[in-house]
């Protein structure tokens, strides 16, 4: 059976006589159905009844209806009731707004708000800069998504999509500090969206893309960075290549090969495989053979989408125009951010020792990673569950922390490799090895360093 996840993790209250000794009951029932239990509390205790609530975290969500049904089948079990935490998290969404500043007196909104609130906005009239270190702006990113391609369910439009901005936006507060808003709309249109940001953009000190399915993404990254005057990160683009670009240095020097002299191949390259791709080679790479839907990509290949343009001008060097399972044999690094189970067990087997893949599709990996690791060196995914989970959280935070903190207007390759390297950095070499290739998310170097290397760099 596959892992349990606490995204599916539930709670259920159930009821029992004491004499059927329902705590075993109920815990040997879920062993044998798969579930891990993660607490279990007696919530009333009485001569003739006991209700527990136990709470279990499940593989999907038929597992957890299977779990539950299991429970009711027991004789003289009743299940009383079932809550899904994930859901019972989001009531009401996961982020507000707070004032920094005390609204309790009539001197307080005196200054706060009119008459005094004019004098500021003067003196932004008066010097524009103004508007940085007196307003909201300073600390502020706008979360911009269409909902086209929203994790991997797809396009499912902003609404749906909220959520997941929502989520993006807390955890830019907890781990930089960093104000980020949900602007999710209802638009696929690129001059509509482009505009819309455009419209929006003095309120902000940043602007975050999020979730808009390529090749659009391009386009409205491109054309905003040539319009506003703060910078604009498109975060499955850039933040996946940044983290990419750490944890395979890491891997390098764990297997002792030099980035200039590998082979590898790449599976997927639309946003995450252009900008993987850009940040390796602007690193050194000069043996790159990358695969889209359409196969190998090499100088037969139409140049009239520019990404596929730059592909063909920078990869591939011998021209390879075979399958990936044949461009996998003798590769050093596979990188996949494409499709489940592209790979099987013999093309990792084919690959050269010390190998190093990342199979990064989610929540369904390229190629199984227990498999994976019984012929590679190191393996990472895009998995909390697995180890040397390439996680964006490692990035974007400290990527704004360090514009805000510079008042930066705009963003470089320079700049996402000198972030790369400071997320390899917090590894030291005394922690490094095979399942620890990059930081935690939790480790509070991480940010301060990214931030740092960032403002140096702009």
């Amino acid at each position: 059976m596959a892992s349990t996840s606490p995204g599916y993790g539930i709670t259920i209250r159930v009821e029992g006589s004491p004499d059927l000794q329902p705590v075993a009951l109920i815990t040997s029932a879920l062993s044998v159905a798969g579930a891990t239990i993660t607490a279990l509390d007696v919530v009333e205790s009485l001569l003739d009844k006991v209700v527990i609530d136990v709470t279990c975290d499940t593989v999907n969500a038929d597992h957890a209806d299977e779990i539950t049904n299991s429970l009711n089948t027991i004789t003289g079990l009743v299940v009383r009731k079932v809550s899904d935490r994930t859901f019972l998290l989001h009531l009401g969404g996961k982020i507000e707004i707070a004032s920094k500043v005390p609204l309790k007196t009539r001197d307080d909104l005196s200054r706060a708000y009119t008459p005094g609130v004019a004098r500021i906005s003067q003196a932004i009239v008066e010097d524009p800069s103004n508007v940085r270190r007196l307003t909201m702006k300073r600390n502020t990113v706008a979360v911009v998504t269409d909902g086209s391609a929203v994790l991997g369910l797809g396009n499912i439009g902003p609404a749906a999509a909220l959520p997941v901005m929502e989520g993006k936006a807390a955890l830019f507060k907890r781990f930089a500090d960093v104000d980020a808003w949900p602007v999710c709309l209802d638009t696929q249109d690129v001059d509509e969206i482009v505009r819309t940001v455009q419209l929006i953009a003095p309120v902000y000190g940043g602007i975050n893309l999020e979730d808009i399915s390529a090749p659009r993404c391009f386009e409205i990254e491109a054309r905003l960075r040539q319009l506003l005057d703060i910078p604009v990160f498109h975060d499955d683009q850039h933040g996946t290549a940044i983290v990419v670009l750490a944890a395979l240095k890491n891997s390098l020097k764990l297997v002792r090969k030099d980035i200039s002299s590998v082979k590898i191949v790449m599976s997927g390259a639309g946003a995450a495989g252009t900008a993987i791709a850009r940040l390796l080679v602007k690193s050194g790479a000069k043996n790159i053979i990358a695969f889209d839907k359409d196969g190998a990509i090499n100088n037969s290949r139409d140049r009239e989408d520019p990404m596929r343009a730059w592909f063909i001008d920078h990869s591939n060097p011998t021209n390879f125009a075979g399958e990936i399972h044949e461009a996998m044999a003798g590769a050093d690094v596979f990188i996949g951010v494409s499709a489940p189970n592209v790979l099987s067990e013999a093309d990792i087997a084919s690959m050269a020792e010390k190998s190093i893949v990342f199979a990064l599709a989610n929540p369904d990996p390229e190629v199984d990673p227990v498999i994976a690791r019984k012929y590679a060196a190191v393996v990472a995914t895009g998995r909390s569950d697995q180890p040397n989970q390439i996680n964006n959280v490692l990035a974007f935070p400290g990527i704004f922390r360090g514009l805000l903190d510079a008042q930066a207007h705009k963003i470089t390759d320079d700049l996402l490799v000198a972030a790369a390297n400071a997320i390899a950095d917090c590894v030291s070499q005394s922690q490094l090895n095979a399942s620890f290739i990059v930081p935690s998310v939790f480790d509070p170097q991480v940010v301060t360093k990214v931030a740092a290397a960032v403002k140096m760099s702009v």
